[in-house]
């Protein structure tokens, strides 16, 4: 069956993450950017590459959004990225009215596509996408916990000299500072984190996943992590594709579960061929549940500036 994925933005997120679809055979790609130039001559060298791999896939970039009729799953990427000392919801007022720009296109030109956003602040643009397209909340969902967990999961293997593969976690809560690493969730080799690790280091690494993103762009100097959020993304992707029926974490609408209505915040989810197939609710701690709360507050804060 012909596929089709649209990415917009052609960024380094979005560049990136359509060059793992296109080497992946797993899609043909439509990539728009405003800048339509330099998205031309990134999707040219993507397909001066496809010979040596050897895909038959192709990218056609564009500054038009007719081109994504028909796409399978649209990725918003597009936005500004984080400077140096800059909050994620500093990013709001600026990124929301780009956002609202390209859930408006693509209520028009792709009504029955699944749409995945990845511009910051995560769950806030989420929320502004799903109430600018109208589209059922299935259908809507950010990428959050699958890129945090699995920057907890690096830290945690490197400090224990463990295989990454042997660690089990669930991070929750807004894709920002006040996310939430399930600890009574996390195992290594089906122990519990506590009896592995000791508590000082525990939260060290905790606090490092949690300041991770800000970490790499402080290294940048300029622009911000892609090639993880675009590894996260193509997961949920193949879920899709593949109705997997995984469960990952990912912002998601809550219309009461975990007590919590009319937002977007990162919660496991089982993901399948029609997006979100349902909610997970896990057991939390109590300590657990009181951050996962404040970190609800976070992101309302930052939905009081777009609503």
């Amino acid at each position: 069956m012909d596929r089709k994925i649209a990415v917009i933005g052609a960024g380094a997120v979005g560049a990136t993450l359509a060059q793992r679809i296109l080497e992946s055979g797993i899609a043909d790609v439509v990539l728009v950017d405003i800048a339509k130039n330099m998205a031309i001559g990134k999707a040219f060298d993507l397909l001066d590459a496809a010979p040596m791999l050897g895909h038959e896939r192709t990218i056609k970039a564009t500054d038009n959004y007719e081109d994504i009729r028909s796409s399978r799953i649209i990725v918003i990427t597009a936005g500004l990225t984080r400077k140096p000392g800059m909050t994620r919801e500093d990013l709001v007022a600026k990124n929301a009215a780009i956002v609202r720009e390209v859930s408006n296109n693509i209520k028009e030109k792709a009504p029955d596509a699944l749409v995945i956003v990845v511009t910051n602040p995560l769950d806030a643009m989420t929320y502004l996408t799903y109430k600018t397209t109208g589209f059922t909340k299935q259908r809507v969902m950010g990428m959050a916990g699958v890129l945090d967990g699995s920057r907890f999961i690096e830290l945690l293997a490197d400090e224990l000299k463990v295989p990454r593969s042997s660690v089990k976690t669930l991070i929750l809560g807004s894709h920002g500072d006040t996310m939430v690493a399930a600890l009574s969730h996390t195992t290594v080799n089906g122990k519990r984190i506590q009896d592995v690790l000791a508590k000082d280091k525990l939260e060290k690494i905790v606090k490092r996943t949690c300041d991770r993103g800000a970490e790499i762009v402080s290294l940048f100097g300029t622009g911000s992590a892609y090639y993880s959020p675009s590894a996260a993304v193509y997961k949920m992707i193949t879920a899709i594709l593949d109705d997997t029926k995984e469960t990952m974490a990912v912002s998601a609408y809550l219309e009461g579960e975990y007590g919590l209505k009319d937002m977007y915040i990162g919660v496991p989810c089982r993901i399948g061929k029609n997006g979100i197939e349902n909610v997970v609710e896990v057991d939390l701690s109590t300590d657990e549940k009181s951050a996962f709360l404040k970190s609800a507050q976070a992101i309302k804060s930052s939905l009081e500036l777009i609503k």
